[in-house]
């Protein structure tokens, strides 16, 4: 017998709903695992400042007692009022391949997001563009990362069974780190940073780049993903949580800011080393000895760096900025041993920031969807 129940937002009912993809996933040598307590803090209001603007509820899949499946509705009203919509999202999603439960974890969102009011549902997305987002439907078998989602070849099938459709594409790509910095690339650098006097700054120190450019850092990323597909704009509340969660684990080695002749932030790149393998033998937990293969993630050899955030103010796009960055952060991949640079994903309509990567060896490894339906 198949049940479906809206869980509570308490700690141990959403480190169930986290750990019930972990379960599945058991095993699969492409999945990456979220840190368990990373989630349970994103879908916990008590915790999360994205719940001053939006709303959600959890629901799970049992079969004769056993979790078969999860899913979670959400509804960013900050969003909605922006673009006069009224969309629900879906996330966080995971289910066996059995067509009675994807049907039944749908369902129950359905209603849920009719009962509010919404008139379609789109998705997978989290509460904003720092969680997971977009459906993989090509490379299943290439290892995930730990910023993107990991789903099997199967869900696809099922969204389409139940008559949602592709709204919007991402890809992915994964470059060879070359021996130098290709001479066009290091030209291009050369001529930006003498027309519109530009330079590259580089920081020993956490707190020094937290406290002088933490806030100017997210505030830049607002503007440059400001009409990106359902961006949501970061409030100063969720600044702060981002600057005091996120900017303590960077590798300054692998991080370059960009800025003008007034010390004003105009470009960003954060990268880190693939935390794919730690995640894995992690398995999402810090303990017992989970904080070990983490830290040694961060800390060791690694052949492998995750381009986790490239942001350019709107001014200075199309302009080569991207060109300072890279040329900054090439001899730091090249002194540091990595291999292979992996993109995040970029909307397929975006070819001007496919077209950098044309520099350096690529494939396009990866795609993943966000589907929408009527409700």
């Amino acid at each position: 017998m198949l049940e479906i129940k809206q869980i509570p937002a308490t700690k141990s009912a959403l480190r169930k709903f986290t750990q019930f993809q972990v379960d599945l996933y058991d095993g699969n040598p492409y999945y990456v695992p979220p840190l368990i307590s990373d989630d349970v803090r994103t879908l916990s209001p008590d915790e999360n400042p994205a719940f001053d603007f939006c709303e959600a509820a959890y629901f799970m899949a049992y079969r004769d007692g056993k979790p078969v499946g999860r899913i979670a509705g959400i509804i960013n009203h900050q969003v909605n009022a922006d673009a006069k919509k009224r969309n629900a999202r879906f996330g966080f999603v995971d289910f066996i391949d059995d067509h009675e439960v994807s049907e039944a974890l749908f369902k129950a969102v359905e209603d849920w997001a009719r009962s509010r009011g919404m008139k379609r549902l789109i998705g997978p997305l989290g509460f904003t563009d720092l969680d997971h987002e977009g459906m993989l439907v090509e490379g299943f078998r290439e290892l995930s990362t730990m910023a993107t989602i990991y789903n099997y070849p199967y869900y696809p099938e099922h969204l389409e069974r139940l008559g949602f459709r592709k709204e919007s594409d991402w890809v992915e790509f994964i470059m060879d780190v070359p021996d130098a910095i290709p001479d066009k690339y290091a030209r291009i650098a050369d001529i930006v940073r003498k027309k519109y006097g530009l330079r590259n700054i580089t920081f020993t120190s956490r707190k020094r780049i937290k406290d002088e450019y933490g806030r100017a850092l997210f505030h830049l990323i607002n503007e440059a993903y400001d009409g990106l597909y359902e961006y949501s704009r970061l409030s100063e509340r969720q600044i702060d949580y981002y600057i005091s969660l996120y900017l303590n684990l960077l590798n300054l080695d692998l991080v370059s800011l960009v800025v003008d002749g007034n010390d004003q932030l105009v470009g960003v790149g954060i990268s880190m080393p693939s935390m794919s393998r730690a995640l894995q033998k992690s398995k999402g937990k810090m303990m017992p000895f989970g904080w070990y293969h983490l830290l040694k993630g961060l800390k060791g050899k690694n052949d492998r760096v995750d381009l986790m955030l490239v942001a350019v103010k709107p001014e200075y796009q199309n302009k080569g900025v991207n060109a300072l960055l890279f040329t900054d952060l090439i001899p730091k991949y090249i002194r540091l041993g990595y291999k292979w640079a992996e993109s995040n994903p970029e909307m397929e309509t975006n070819g001007k920031v496919q077209s950098q990567w044309d520099y350096f060896k690529n494939r396009q490894h990866r795609r993943r969807r966000s589907f929408e339906k009527n409700l």
